[in-house]
């Protein structure tokens, strides 16, 4: 089944079964007067509520800066009070709270630090983002969806019968808007490319 226009779908349960890029979400909101910022994981929600009827509307960002120059990093230290950044300073100081030598910021993390700033939540602490980091507490997630092309051009090139394309990239990308634009899973198997390879566009 291709993939409708949005107006034209009728319950958030048939607007799932389709795949959208974060840039086709945002114009949807801004098209229908919805909050258009946030990760894809967001404004799938906003989406969502309004097929149930709830409009939430644009948030003027709050810019908030930081207060004063924090010296000591405690994990009582808010992340918007001393100007949290992914920084050196930041990733040593969870260097020495986690023990990791090789400390690395998570998405989750990434997700989170993004979302306090936006939100202006002054109350979000350097603690509660090493509890995101051990998985002891959630706020905002990163939108692993956002991973399905990549793995899917990973599982297309693995397969030996896409040998036959001198742009094997372009020929995964070809066999993706296919998919893309369907209600079928969005996942590569060598049966779909049987299926459709007669479709897939100038990449021989």
């Amino acid at each position: 089944m291709t993939r409708p226009e949005f107006d034209s779908i009728k319950s958030f349960d048939e607007f799932s079964k389709y795949y959208w890029y974060r840039e086709e979400l945002i114009k949807i909101c801004k098209d229908h007067g919805l909050k258009s910022d946030g990760s894809k994981i967001e404004l799938n929600g906003v989406i969502e509520s309004y097929f149930y009827g709830e409009k939430i509307a644009p948030v003027k960002k709050r810019n908030v800066k930081p207060k004063k120059v924090v010296k000591e990093l405690t994990v009582d230290t808010g992340l918007i009070e001393c100007g949290f950044t992914f920084g050196n300073r930041f990733r040593d100081f969870f260097r020495e709270q986690t023990g990791e030598e090789n400390f690395k910021f998570n998405v989750d993390m990434v997700a989170t630090a993004k979302a306090v700033k936006e939100s202006g939540d002054e109350s979000f602490t350097l603690g509660d983002l090493l509890d995101i980091y051990y998985g002891r507490k959630t706020y905002a997630t990163y939108d692993k969806s956002a991973l399905q092309w990549n793995k899917f051009v990973k599982d297309f090139c693995a397969d030996d019968a896409t040998a036959v394309y001198s742009e094997r990239l372009k020929a995964a990308a070809s066999l993706w808007k296919i998919v893309r634009e369907s209600d079928m899973p969005k996942v590569y198997s060598h049966e779909l490319f049987e299926k459709y390879k007669d479709k897939i566009e100038g990449c021989n």
